[in-house]
């Protein structure tokens, strides 16, 4: 896991580009993860800038306040929802941002750690949860949720076209036993519809994970409310650029910045997501399913 921790943020070069910082400017980083693009966001707007740097996941924005400890005078590092910053920047004194940034998703970190059951090719405790204090985890959902309600998420969250058959396996499995790990959960989706994924390039049990994972953690939700919030606080032509890895995160972000120009709030810069270089993916193969949108306050 370690070798993995500090690698190179997504899309690292066109988000520092369309950002345009300068020495001075006041700049959100919602989902700082690691800190990987918020050490090249310091770097531009040292020495009396500012980085509000938001994660919701402990462990992470513990790897990142110690990675970013040479810009701690002007690194203000917050353990919280991303879909708070109209609490979060009013508490620290922040009454409008000169950029910002929202890495959506996962992070390899969070992948790479096994106890945390965010992987299918990692065996560990299903949990999922980005905010280790939160009351539901994967557990609960799998074991726990009606068979209405799983193949709701699996259909919806995961677009999953053979969810009534994956939710069929997990409840047979469940009334045996409970399925208390990720690679056991993997294997129930395996023997569900692994035949029928042959041809594809994803695993079987990607889309189910994804789902479980953005319902245990409230993911879209928390995006939507975060783009609301967070545009009010942009100065005239600060600009927010947010990556999304899949449809759903997209089509949010998609639909928010179109009624943000529509109400005269700023300008959509991105008519369509950017994707990353070719090269960019052959030496980050995470950065593929990457899209990125940027949006300019007025």
């Amino acid at each position: 896991m370690k070798n993995n921790v500090f690698h190179k943020p997504v899309m690292a070069d066109e988000v520092i580009g369309f950002l345009r910082l300068k020495k001075g400017d006041k700049v959100l980083d919602a989902t700082v993860g690691c800190g990987g693009h918020a050490s090249l966001i310091l770097e531009k707007i040292q020495p009396d800038g500012l980085l509000i740097a938001v994660d919701l996941d402990q462990k992470a924005l513990d790897i990142s306040q110690a990675r970013l400890g040479n810009f701690s005078t002007i690194c203000k590092c917050v353990h919280r929802n991303f879909s708070d910053i109209d609490e979060i920047l009013p508490g620290l004194g922040v009454d409008r941002i000169d950029g910002a940034l929202f890495d959506l998703g996962i992070s390899s970190y969070q992948i790479e750690d096994s106890g945390r059951g965010f992987s299918f090719e990692r065996n560990g405790f299903l949990d999922m949860r980005m905010d280790l204090a939160a009351n539901t985890c994967a557990y609960d959902i799998v074991n726990r949720y009606s068979k209405h309600d799983l193949e709701a998420i699996i259909r919806d969250f995961g677009q999953e076209r053979y969810y009534r058959k994956i939710t069929g396996f997990i409840l047979e499995r469940r009334r045996k036993s409970p399925i208390t790990s990720s690679q056991e959960l993997s294997w129930v989706i395996g023997r569900a519809v692994g035949g029928r994924y042959k041809k594809q390039r994803i695993h079987p049990a990607t889309r189910t994970f994804q789902a479980i994972r953005i319902a245990v953690n409230d993911e879209l939700e928390n995006i939507d409310r975060a783009l609301v919030n967070v545009v009010g606080f942009l100065k005239p032509k600060a600009r927010l650029c947010v990556i999304s890895f899949h449809s759903l995160e997209d089509r949010i972000v998609k639909i928010r910045f179109k009624e943000f120009e529509k109400s005269g709030k700023g300008r959509i810069i991105t008519k369509k997501p950017m994707a990353p270089a070719a090269c960019e993916i052959r030496e980050n193969p995470r950065a593929r399913s990457a899209k990125l949108r940027v949006f300019e306050g007025k």
